[in-house]
């Protein structure tokens, strides 16, 4: 495909590298000449500097041949424009924008993006992604991350391996004998930086951080399997009342019964807003690192403390305070910190900081922009290892090449594993022998350089 990436932030660079190593022919543009320069020095894409807003400057991105349009700059309305202008001028097919406004992106103006208004065909709200993807750590505890595929039925756990857990050791087949009834598979580990697609052979160790795709209804006796015992939080507490913190938690006054939730921000005006617009949440105005502050918020008695400022020095400086408060080891040891970064160097003091879970906005703005790009009869995609593999969701049809074929006759290259099929409403592990029917919902990872062979097997027609 032919796409045009608006913005070369970040995110902008992050997607432009993943989407060129997938074979994608890209094109950068960006006002900032620093940034279009770091751009040519490191990946294999056009960069233009220039204002993505001016016809003349998309005319030369040959955006009259483009398929697609990704605008991330730092300004909603300058997003909004440009898929204006790429719609009414060049009718460019697809336009994905990001906007972070919550007046924007209020329900009751969502009928503005339509063709006849603002033609964005999807809209992607870093706030409001994020504060889902805490919501599902705060839902499987004991877990990094808990994504939900296939109607909700099956999903994919990110688990780290502790000290605790009895399988060390063990080899990947031994795991479907000691667990007959489990349904459980898992597809990738990442050991000491590195990912990989296990083999059967291939053991679990201490430290790995495992990725197993599940029966949705086996979550608890998934993770108690892998050491993990861990009960889902009663008292939260969130530094930050912006964007993130406050759809997190209306979220959770919203699903998590019987949570009680704190949040401490600094701005007076916007703890008021927030004590308006939420019902059940205690909001605190004071500064998240003030020990009186904290005091008053009861940080020794809560079992998550999320820091969701706009700082990530004062987000690190939480954890610091969190052991400070904390009665004893135990104490330590049984909160779950979370903390909002966007630096990436910054994760290196996670373990030395004994931070729970860093929560990387720009990975979580780019997952989500990225399941709205592969083609075919994919329905989900969830990035993981910054972007080196894609666990997917997808359909099988009519035209597709595995349809009644064997799973062993398939000839599935290495970078692809099949981790869970949703049939008529009940979730099967495939085994070799497993024949692939219309209308089954894979669940399946796949290596960046494989993505196009995915696209084929599911493809929507077979022209």
């Amino acid at each position: 495909m032919n796409i045009i990436i608006c913005g070369a932030g970040r995110v902008g660079f992050t997607i432009a590298k993943l989407l060129s190593e997938q074979g994608h022919s890209i094109t950068v543009i960006d006002q900032s000449s620093e940034d279009i320069q770091k751009i040519n020095d490191s990946l294999d894409v056009k960069a233009i500097v220039g204002k993505a807003t001016y016809p003349s400057i998309l005319e030369k991105a040959n955006a009259a041949e483009t398929d697609m349009i990704i605008a991330v700059t730092r300004n909603d309305e300058i997003n909004m424009l440009i898929c204006q202008i790429a719609y009414s001028i060049f009718n460019i097919p697809k336009k994905i924008s990001r906007i972070r406004s919550q007046d924007y992106l209020n329900p009751k103006f969502t009928r503005v993006y339509n063709k006849e208004n603002l033609p964005i065909d999807v809209i992607i709200s870093p706030e409001i992604e994020i504060a889902r993807s805490i919501q599902r750590k705060l839902e499987a505890p004991g877990a990094l991350d808990s994504v939900p595929f296939a109607e909700k039925q099956i999903r994919l756990l990110e688990i780290l391996i502790k000290d605790n857990c009895k399988l060390i050791g063990l080899k990947l087949n031994e795991l479907t004998n000691k667990f007959p009834n489990l349904d459980a598979n898992i597809i990738a580990i990442i050991r000491e930086d590195k990912s990989f697609i296990p083999k059967k052979t291939d053991q679990i160790k201490e430290n790995d951080k495992i990725y197993v795709i599940i029966n949705s209804s086996q979550m608890a006796e998934t993770l108690e399997a892998f050491g993990h015992t861990e009960k889902i939080s009663k008292k939260i507490l969130i530094i930050g009342g912006g964007n993130i913190g406050y759809n997190l938690a209306k979220n959770i006054e919203d699903t998590l019964e019987g949570v009680r939730v704190k949040i401490v921000e600094k701005d007076k005006l916007r703890s008021e807003y927030l004590a308006n617009e939420l019902n059940n949440t205690i909001v605190i105005n004071g500064n998240g690192l003030d020990e009186e502050v904290l005091s008053e918020a009861n940080l020794d008695e809560a079992e998550t403390v999320l820091a969701l400022t706009n700082d990530d020095e004062d987000n690190l400086m939480v954890s610091v305070l969190v052991e400070k408060f904390a009665k004893d080891q135990k104490d330590i040891e049984d909160k779950r910190t979370m903390a909002l970064i966007n630096k990436p160097n910054y994760s290196l003091l996670q373990s030395s900081l004994k931070i729970d879970d860093l929560i990387d906005p720009r990975m979580n703005t780019v997952s989500s922009i990225l399941k709205h790009i592969h083609k075919g009869t994919i329905e989900n995609a969830y990035t993981i290892s910054n972007g080196e593999y894609e666990v997917i969701e997808a359909e099988i049809i009519e035209s597709s090449e595995l349809i009644n074929k064997e799973l062993k006759n398939s000839n599935l290259p290495d970078e692809i594993r099949i981790g869970a099929v949703l049939r008529n409403k009940k979730v099967i592990i495939p085994k070799s022998n497993f024949v692939f029917k219309k209308d089954d919902q894979i669940v399946l990872i796949v290596k960046k350089d494989a993505i196009g062979v995915v696209e084929n097997l599911f493809r929507l027609s077979s022209v």
